[in-house]
């Protein structure tokens, strides 16, 4: 992967996102996200015991071992906010937490993921675009705004036609949010802008319709 221009800065949050080359659809059933999902959360710590590979050799049992040493520990290279994994492409919404955490996080996430792909689909080299994009979010509207976005992403696309069935879309960070159970993205610091979960979905659902027709004449905008 190669080195940035200019530096991620720790502690900042940013909007990550990153296609496939030639556009080429992956993220397209609930075996393929899964496995995308735990490359996600296993390598957001910075010292895993094992190649994930190797972890999910593991019994059930050992997995939650590793899992539970993990979170106790919580050395992590970043904080995961909110995601969103199109056919083509994924959008995250993270914190950077040490030097060089989100490069080193992405290197791994899709290095990782590429080898499995590869191997499941035999196929060979690279599947993601060699340098993905990056933009900080410097204020808490718009990190609110990031989040609602990313989280509207399958609907603005047509992947969903009902915009209630977004909290259950499998490849979205959206039904954690609505989950009381602890997750692996930092839900809470989205959360707390709002009164209730209610107040939440009513800020996500508010802009839907005019994201949606965004998307179809994005063709002939300069966005």
């Amino acid at each position: 992967m190669p080195r940035r221009k200019t530096p991620l800065i720790n502690n900042q949050f940013y909007h990550i996102f990153n296609r496939t080359i030639d556009g080429k659809e992956i993220f397209t059933n609930k075996k393929i996200v899964k496995r995308a999902l735990t490359t996600l959360f296993y390598y957001q710590y910075q010292n895993p015991p094992l190649r994930l590979s190797y972890f999910l050799e593991k019994s059930k049992e050992e997995q939650e071992k590793i899992w539970e040493t993990l979170k106790q520990k919580n050395e992590k290279l970043i904080e995961i906010i909110a995601y969103s994994l199109m056919p083509n492409h994924y959008h995250l919404q993270i914190k950077q937490l040490v030097n060089n955490g989100i490069s080193v996080f992405i290197s791994k996430f899709q290095n990782s993921f590429t080898k499995f792909f590869n191997t499941l689909t035999n196929r060979s080299g690279h599947l993601f675009e060699s340098q993905f994009k990056a933009k900080i979010i410097l204020n808490e509207e718009d990190f609110i705004h990031i989040n609602r976005y990313i989280h509207l992403n399958p609907y603005t696309s047509f992947l969903i036609k009902n915009i209630e069935d977004l909290k259950n879309y499998f490849a979205s960070s959206l039904p954690e949010y609505f989950d009381e159970k602890q997750g692996f993205c930092e839900k809470s610091l989205v959360l707390s802008h709002f009164k209730n979960l209610n107040d939440y979905w009513q800020f996500i659902k508010n802009q839907a319709d005019y994201q949606r027709k965004l998307n179809q004449i994005k063709h002939l905008t300069f966005e």
